[in-house]
């Protein structure tokens, strides 16, 4: 398997992308915007479509629309009561301008089936390369406003008392998940991505009672399902997509079975 240099391109991608997502999940499910990362990821595919219709890369598109269009979410949903409707509004526009892209491309189905759901074999050494600056940008700016950033996630009302730059944090953060969205969304495809900022944090939180540890365990749930699910699809030649995706909805209904278990021994 690994005398194949796309297989180990894939490897070294999904590694960086489980180590991204891990930490970027936690403080996903602490701000409760699962939602938001499933529209980001629509409109990663908007912009992957718009950047084969540009003759770019379709990283860059997706990092160009992404970007954007997290600062734009962040300024229109400041006010909680509307986040709903104008992340939901949003999503619909790019899906939209997404199908409008790949028709004036001129791409087949097949190309437009790895934008969606990811390829393996569509990992370069130069897309690796890209992504690891990607990952390590968004590593630095995330330590640096670490403490601020789970001051904000884990206790928002706390921050908001103490004068915290809570909507500035929110649009970085939101910029931040941008970039982890387009580098993830090589392996899984855009439409899945969110599979892997959600669903390993999500796990994490009911085995683990401290940020460092759900992060540790996220990250390691996430190299589980993404070196899993590229095996397996390298045995099968099956999506690897379904794979990831099936691996870590099982940790989560496991991690759910433990939870009631030790709620029903409690009582």
């Amino acid at each position: 398997m690994f005398s194949y240099e796309f297989m180990r391109n894939a490897f070294a991608a999904g590694t960086i992308i489980a180590v991204i997502c891990g930490i970027m999940g936690v403080f996903v499910i602490a701000r409760n915007m699962s939602f938001l990362t499933h529209t980001l990821s629509e409109i990663g595919f908007s912009g992957a479509a718009f950047g084969i219709f540009a003759g770019w890369t379709p990283l860059s598109g997706m990092l160009l629309f992404t970007v954007v269009s997290s600062v734009i979410v962040g300024q229109l949903s400041v006010r909680a009561e509307r986040r709903e409707a104008a992340t939901s509004a949003i999503s619909a526009l790019f899906i939209g301008l997404g199908i409008l892209f790949l028709s004036l491309a001129n791409t087949n189905a097949s190309y437009a089936t790895n934008i969606l759901f990811g390829s393996v074999i569509g990992i370069s050494s130069s897309d690796v390369t890209q992504m690891l600056v990607l990952s390590i940008l968004v590593l630095i700016v995330v330590l640096v406003i670490y403490r601020f950033l789970k001051f904000d996630s884990f206790d928002h009302t706390g921050a908001l008392v103490k004068g915290l730059w809570t909507n500035t944090l929110s649009v970085t953060f939101l910029v931040l998940l941008a970039l982890s969205v387009s580098v993830a969304a090589q392996i899984v495809g855009s439409l899945l991505i969110f599979i892997l900022l959600t669903l390993p944090a999500a796990t994490a939180k009911y085995f683990a009672h401290s940020v460092g540890r759900m992060m540790g365990l996220a990250i390691l749930l996430a190299l589980v399902g993404v070196w899993s699910g590229l095996a397996l699809s390298y045995v099968t030649n099956y999506p690897v997509s379904f794979f990831i995706a099936a691996i870590e909805a099982l940790f989560y209904f496991i991690a759910l079975g433990w939870q009631h278990a030790q709620t029903a021994a409690k009582n």
